[in-house]
């Protein structure tokens, strides 16, 4: 039972305050020197090695990288300025404009807190003008600056394929349609809310004072196209299979600073900066990977896997209890804890189980990585709630937040569902 009481231990001191990373790495050594002794450590400086030297992981770093140059580039507030003279005239057309960006800087960025505080900055001040209703001003922000976890490049699906020890193209292939079905069932939600309750989101009348109506739609072109390209460089070579994750991840580094030069936003300042807050980002993702990889080492050798493999085993329905039951389990936890601990934690306890009842491994990574995506919006440790909530003005109040996003974990549900009981519509094939 030391395995539970050591699970137990780390997510007490999780909600307590205590560093992710610590927490893991500590009650690790405590629980294993108290079950083994000090040999059970004998392997940990192989597993910190294997760790450093794993290609698929120096993704992480560059897609980083690439993501925050592209958010001191402007690239979010260009994408707003456009989608907003674009839709902006249309009922809800905002909260729309707001969710197509948000898709667009998750095939960019893929970095969730600069995509929500970047929207929140930009596009919240302006609904709120034209009379949005909080609610779903905020919910929108939220859930399209989350879609960078399931849109590829995602570093959820990257870390998932270290995991599952599946390659990270083909998770990126797979991920590409839940995402886009996502997308589309944020803007149906929007559209159909606002059609038949027209008082949340009234359209917005757009200036033209500066150009015929044709030049400002070639100006909005101008700043929705280079990001295109980057997106179709960098998932191209991947989806096609020109180039790894970790290369493409490399272009799309030199992409993004090509694309500040062209937006006139690149200085050795900007780029020392990124370069800083890059190394600062990944620091704290690979001090949580070891500290997980220590607990994780230490659950198994005190038998804590064997007893959650037993248990899953035995659920009535075979397969389709477990898939149920981890995805509940997966959805509890992310209400309390990271994306990151949750996929080095569970999800290496949950994937052999899933091997042993005959899933299909990619599939199953894309239910994780769809289902991780929604421990961003869920209350009370949503890190999107935290993030719009620093940038938003002093009359949205934090529960204006709690209930905007509940359509949208709705939403997330529904589709998580639908790819559940329906993965052929996805291209899986599933039996």
């Amino acid at each position: 039972m030391i395995g539970l009481i050591m699970f137990i231990t780390a997510l007490a001191l999780l909600l307590l305050g205590f560093p992710v990373a610590f927490t893991f790495g500590g009650v690790a050594v405590f629980f294993g020197l108290l079950a083994e002794g000090t040999q059970i450590f004998s392997l940990m400086p192989h597993r910190i090695w294997s760790i450093m030297n794993n290609t698929i992981l120096m993704a992480i770093p560059l897609f980083i990288f690439m993501g925050i140059v592209l958010q001191k580039s402007r690239l979010a507030e260009r994408l707003l300025e456009s989608m907003g003279f674009l839709f902006g005239e249309i009922r809800g057309g905002i909260a729309i404009s707001t969710v197509l960006v948000g898709a667009l800087l998750a095939a960019s960025t893929g970095v969730v807190g600069a995509s929500v505080v970047a929207m929140g900055v930009i596009s919240l001040p302006v609904m709120l003008k034209h009379n949005y209703d909080k609610r779903l001003a905020t919910g929108s922000i939220c859930a399209a600056g989350t879609l960078g976890q399931i849109i590829p490049p995602s570093i959820v699906l990257i870390i998932l394929g270290d995991v599952f020890q599946e390659p990270v193209g083909d998770l990126f292939k797979a991920a590409l349609w839940p995402g886009l079905t996502l997308v589309a069932f944020y803007v149906a939600y929007i559209f159909i809310i606002t059609f038949f309750k027209k008082d949340l989101a009234p359209p917005v009348r757009i200036e033209t004072s500066t150009g015929s109506k044709m030049q400002q739609i070639g100006h909005a072109l101008k700043a929705i196209v280079p990001p295109l390209v980057l997106i179709i460089l960098v998932l191209g070579s991947i989806l096609t299979g020109v180039a790894t994750p970790t290369e493409s991840s490399s272009v799309g580094g030199i992409g993004a600073i090509v694309l500040a030069l062209l937006y006139q936003q690149f200085s050795f300042r900007m780029l020392w900066d990124s370069s800083l807050e890059t190394i600062k980002i990944s620091s704290m993702v690979f001090a949580i990977l070891i500290g997980a990889t220590a607990f994780s080492m230490v659950f198994t050798y005190t038998g804590g896997d064997w007893i959650v493999e037993q248990f899953m085993m035995n659920l009535p329905g075979e397969k389709w209890g477990f898939i149920v039951l981890s995805m509940l389990l997966i959805m509890i936890l992310g209400f309390f804890i990271d994306f990151v601990e949750i996929s080095y934690i569970i999800v290496p306890i949950l994937a052999p189980i899933a091997a042993n009842l005959g899933i299909d491994p990619i599939w199953y990574a894309i239910l994780v990585a769809m289902n991780l995506q929604t421990s961003f919006l869920t209350p009370p440790f949503g890190f999107s709630l935290f993030y719009l909530k620093g940038v938003a003005p002093p009359e949205v109040r934090t529960m204006d937040i709690y209930y905007g996003v509940v359509p949208f974990i709705i939403l997330q549900a529904i589709v998580l569902g639908i790819l559940v009981v329906y993965p052929q519509w996805f291209g899986f094939a599933v039996h």
